[in-house]
């Protein structure tokens, strides 16, 4: 189970940040979105009868994509900026 959790956590870790730099950071608000979303869920009591170890490791997996990618994207985000000709 431990290799296991350890790939899972490097997938959540590396697949926002390969999204974030192929598609760049989008609106501020999504980003701000995201971190509240994975705030909320890591929050959230487990439903009865989910209490597994496969349980948290998907919740802990949806909590590090979105905190990974709320986070990053506000660390890069730059507004639009128009070129005056």
């Amino acid at each position: 189970m431990y290799t296991t959790a350890v790939l899972v956590y490097v997938f959540a870790i590396g697949a926002p940040v390969l999204l974030l730099r192929h598609f760049h950071p989008q609106a501020w608000y999504w980003h701000v979105l995201a971190i509240a979303a994975a705030v909320a869920i890591g929050l959230m009591p487990n439903p009865l009868g989910w209490d597994n170890p496969a349980v948290d490791l998907v919740f802990g997996l949806v909590i590090v994509m979105l905190l990974v990618w709320g986070v990053g994207g506000l660390m890069f985000w730059q507004p639009h900026r128009h070129k005056h000709a």
